[in-house]
């Protein structure tokens, strides 16, 4: 497969984000669907307050048409199931986005579905996978980056599909804070599994896809780097988690997914350690959690945090890409 079909399907991904967004968010903005933003959080993110969010609609709908069609075009004929799961997890999660961010507008509040609520959504999703996977035959053995070493879970690969698909659904969601903070970490982390799909014993129709969602996230990224006009919301946030989950998944690189994401699981662990410090000690160890607003409250500008936080996961991509590709 030509290098050009992946360059063509980030560009066509691209063009299509680029030129819907001028009308989809002129759209948002009419029906009022704004941000909502955290009374506790930064003082400097209140001037936020009414920024169209739901953006991720933008980024589902390129993907979806730009890796349907192209995969298409690869290979004519009936969907297989790869591009299928491909696109039942990123719509799936998206949808579970969509309706905690339309309960947020609605309701005027920065809280949409219950956690118990959007938890059983993403379990739902992750259960339904996993039988598609069974019912396909899918090796159930998770191997050890850069080596030959693997096990066999067995009956517990779908415990393990569960974590993977709601930890990193979740994990992305907690990054998306900043000004094309999320965007530019997601679309370096796409592009390294596009590039491990397409390396190797290819799977074109993930490369394709992982591509396509490099492509919309880059034409996203116009629109929502500093100052952001459109934010992608859990719509975009939950999708992208979900998805790249997957990626790992049909790629059989699960565990590289805590390397190459290696912001996401950061940003995730700063959470989960200020919340068991501060229920166990009554202290903080950073002044705000996730991370990036830790960086903000020390006086770092916005942009210089989202910066930083790119290069950090174009090293982590890195190293991920050097383990698959030169180690293994």
């Amino acid at each position: 497969m030509s290098q050009n079909i992946l360059l063509i399907t980030m560009a066509i991904s691209f063009l299509i984000t680029v030129l819907i967004s001028p009308i989809l968010i002129p759209f948002l903005r009419r029906l009022k669907f704004g941000q909502s933003i955290r009374e506790e959080g930064p003082k400097s993110h209140q001037k936020k307050a009414g920024t169209p969010t739901m953006g991720g609609l933008m980024i589902i709908i390129s993907v979806a048409i730009t890796a349907f069609v192209m995969s298409l075009k690869f290979k004519p004929g009936p969907i297989n199931f790869e591009v299928f799961l491909l696109l039942f997890v990123l719509v799936g999660y998206g949808l579970i986005g969509f309706l905690d961010d339309i309960i947020k507008i609605l309701k005027k509040r920065n809280l949409g579905l219950t956690s118990k609520q959007k938890m059983l959504g993403q379990i739902i999703i992750a259960i339904i996978v996993y039988l598609i996977l069974k019912q396909h035959g899918f090796p159930t053995t998770v191997g050890v980056p850069g080596t030959e070493w693997s096990i066999d879970l067995g009956v517990g690969y779908a415990v393990f599909i569960l974590f993977m698909l709601v930890g990193s659904s979740n994990a992305v969601n907690l990054t998306d804070g900043l000004d094309g903070l999320l965007a530019g970490t997601a679309a370096v982390a796409f592009g390294a599994f596009g590039i491990m799909a397409w390396h190797g014993n290819p799977q074109f129709e993930i490369a394709i896809f992982s591509l396509a969602v490099v492509g919309a996230l880059l034409g996203f990224l116009v629109f929502n780097a500093h100052p952001a006009k459109v934010f992608m919301g859990d719509t975009g946030s939950l999708a992208l988690g979900g998805a790249i989950a997957i990626i790992a998944i049909l790629t059989k690189l699960e565990l590289l997914l805590v390397i190459v994401g290696g912001v996401f699981v950061i940003e995730t662990l700063s959470v989960i350690i200020q919340v068991i410090s501060f229920k166990t000690t009554g202290k903080r160890v950073f002044r705000m959690s996730p991370l990036h607003h830790h960086y903000e409250l020390k006086g770092w500008s916005e942009w210089r945090v989202v910066a930083t936080f790119w290069v950090v996961g174009i090293l982590f991509a890195a190293l991920g890409i050097y383990i698959e590709v030169w180690l293994a």
